[in-house]
């Protein structure tokens, strides 16, 4: 079988499982490296998933790897990467998918983000359609994430990577494991609970925080702290990092990230309805849409008591009838004037109230009551005018720029102290804000005075640090809302200023092979150089690495690895012939270790020279490896010394370690 240590594909035109030719390598993962292949059968490019080969012989990987190419084969959507094949290569598996030309979305957060609010939720309405039809199915993702979303140039969004999706009840990993990614985690993910579909609902609303807001709402220094946050901290309102968002886009976001799963959307179609229903209202402008009220029959009300009774008495005197005795024309007569007498008391009340008011009038006591008028400028004019309505007074409101908050209230007429009718009314002039300004150019500015233009310009700076590769340390790389855009006077403006370049943990790639550890590290935004070392590791293999795993550098940091050359080969020389002490000397000089061994003879040429060698003349061995000479010695001058084997093994004649 093939080494273990040894990438899947060792070089660009192997050709895979007889059909796919391999042209390049387009990345390297946790457990698989992907290949851009031609499909030799049917003449089309394909992303060639390969599982490392150390990961060939673990049930789990090799079943987890398995469920993925299940998954998503079954997964037949325009927003969903396709699966065409799979099989074995090598002591190794593989899935032909779907090649996609474009970037990750994550690329695209790390470019362009944040993201105009209109093209977050067509982004969003693609991600939740491909999850909708995976949630229909049974089927979730569990690791929602930029770097999971391919985006090609008309911004059209395909899922991938379902390598931990889980479909119907079946568990692939241990009560109380985590999987996915700590950064886009649901709560329950972090705890290890059962995942629902809400749980990818809560990781695809931390996907649309990010791109509207181009930062995390939550991170932190390691993968426990991000997943504590998930569990604990509300996170930072949109409202806050981008004053531009529109309010609606911005609840169904944080909706979204609700901690509990039942206060979430429980679908990803009614999460994508409300992401529409905020289109519509973007692109109508008015911001009415979504707030119109039906219209609604009134509700008749039960008649007055009584009412029914007359009404049924009415409608019994309406009938026909026989003719009245007199009697009973007496009594009907009786009930008629009681019926009238209340009628006849009403009018009499009515006409004493009517002269009473105009006696009032004439003598001039029904002249208005004088109330003070209130002091309200400064105050909000709900509240000013629930002051002044409670005073006793009407109010109307006229609106003007001023440099005090929208709905302050800065003047009012009459003024605060001065006696008013009561009822009359009271106009109050109220701050409909101080005007709009552009947000200057600030990129490239040192911090301070990036922060003293926005001020100029009458905006406030809230100043947030952002890792760049390209920009120094406390220079200004950008604002949101960007230089250029119409913002009221005394908005906070959010200033985004480089903190430098990103530290990134240097992953452990001791052990590895090359090709994987440089691809590894690439991946994570390090440089390579290679030095190479004689060892006993296999040929190949990574044996050190500096900085070592763990540590945190800046992102474009040089990693040094050093990768074994196993040992040296050396051509043992032929020493047949030769005395002990020459062949001795020859075999050091090689790079060799001379070990004697004795043989008796009865012959005096052969007596102290070398008869033969182990291995013998011309073999391939490591340097440093031993060499037995065998000796021969007089077979009389040993009877003399009491000797009687035929060989003895003695030390070499002078220590000399291997090179």
């Amino acid at each position: 079988m093939t080494d273990s240590t040894h990438p899947p594909i060792d070089a660009d035109d192997t050709l895979v499982d007889g059909r796919y030719q391999v042209t390049h390598r387009l990345g390297s993962g946790g457990m698989a490296d992907v290949y851009c292949a031609r499909d030799t059968h049917l003449g089309r490019d394909v992303a060639l998933k390969m599982l490392h080969r150390r990961y060939a012989q673990d049930q789990e990987f090799v079943e987890r790897f398995r469920r993925e190419a299940r998954s998503a084969a079954g997964l037949q959507h325009p927003n969903v990467v396709g699966v065409f094949d799979r099989g074995e290569h090598e002591g190794t598996y593989y899935i032909a998918m779907e090649h996609l030309p474009g970037r990750t979305l994550k690329e695209v957060v790390e470019t362009e983000a944040p993201l105009r609010q209109e093209r977050v939720i067509e982004l969003g309405m693609q991600i939740l359609a491909a999850a909708g039809f995976a949630h229909r199915r049974g089927v979730i993702h569990r690791d929602f994430k930029p770097h999971n979303v391919i985006v090609d140039d008309d911004w059209n969004a395909k899922v991938t990577d379902f390598g931990i999706a889980r479909a119907g009840t079946s568990e692939m990993t241990e009560t109380g494991s985590i999987m996915g990614t700590a950064q886009y985690l649901s709560p329950e993910q972090a705890q290890g609970h059962a995942v629902t579909a809400t749980s990818d609902l809560y990781s695809i609303g931390v996907m649309l925080y990010e791109l509207l807001a181009g930062r995390l709402p939550f991170d932190g220094d390691s993968a426990v702290s991000v997943a504590l946050k998930h569990l604990s901290e509300p996170p930072p309102p949109l409202s806050r990092l981008r004053p531009d968002i529109d309010p609606g886009l911005e609840s169904v976001v944080m909706a979204a990230l609700a901690k509990d799963p039942a206060r979430r959307w429980q679908s990803a179609e009614e999460f994508a309805a409300a992401l529409e229903a905020v289109a519509e209202h973007l692109q109508d402008g008015s911001g009415r849409r979504g707030r119109e009220t039906a219209a609604f029959a009134p509700v008749p009300l039960p008649p007055p008591p009584g009412e029914d009774r007359r009404e049924a008495t009415d409608t019994v005197t309406a009938e026909p009838s026989a003719p009245l005795t007199p009697h009973d024309a007496e009594i009907a007569e009786r009930e008629r004037r009681r019926r009238r007498w209340p009628w006849l008391l009403l009018g009499l009340l009515v006409l004493l109230l009517a002269g009473l008011l105009a006696y009032l009038a004439a003598s001039g006591l029904l002249a208005g009551e004088k109330v003070e008028v209130p002091r309200v400028i400064g105050k909000q004019v709900l509240d000013a005018r629930e002051r002044l309505e409670k005073t006793g007074f009407e109010v109307r409101e006229s609106r003007a720029p001023s440099p005090e908050d929208i709905g302050e209230v800065v003047d009012q007429d009459p003024n605060a102290g001065e006696e008013a009718d009561k009822g009359s009314t009271v106009t109050l002039e109220v701050s409909q804000g101080p005007g709009n300004v552009r947000v200057p150019a600030v990129e490239n500015l040192p911090e301070r005075t990036a922060i003293k233009e926005l001020n100029d310009a009458g905006l406030k700076a809230n100043v947030d640090s952002e890792s760049s590769d390209e920009v120094p340390k406390g220079i200004a790389i950008r604002t949101v809302p960007r230089e250029g855009a119409d913002v009221q006077r005394g908005t906070r403006v959010r200033l985004l200023v480089s903190s430098g370049p990103q530290k990134i943990r240097v992953p452990d790639v001791v052990g590895l092979s090359r090709d994987s550890a440089e691809g590894r590290l690439r991946d994570e935004g390090l440089g390579v150089s290679v030095t190479e070392q004689e060892s006993d590791e296999p040929e190949g293999q990574v044996i050190a690495q500096s900085p070592g795993g763990g540590a945190s550098v800046s992102r474009g940091a040089r990693v040094t690895i050093a990768v074994s050359q196993g040992r040296s080969q050396v051509s043992v020389p032929d020493v047949t012939g030769l005395s002990a002490g020459a062949a001795a000397a020859r075999l050091r000089s090689a790079g060799l270790v001379p070990a004697q061994r004795q043989r008796l003879t009865d012959n005096e040429d052969e007596d102290g020279q070398v008869l033969d060698q182990r291995p013998g003349g011309g073999a391939q061995v490591e340097q440093g490896r031993t060499v037995v000479i065998v000796v021969g010695k007089l077979e009389k001058q040993q009877k003399d010394k009491g000797d009687t084997p035929d060989e003895q093994t003695t030390a070499p004649a002078q220590d000399a370690p291997a090179p």
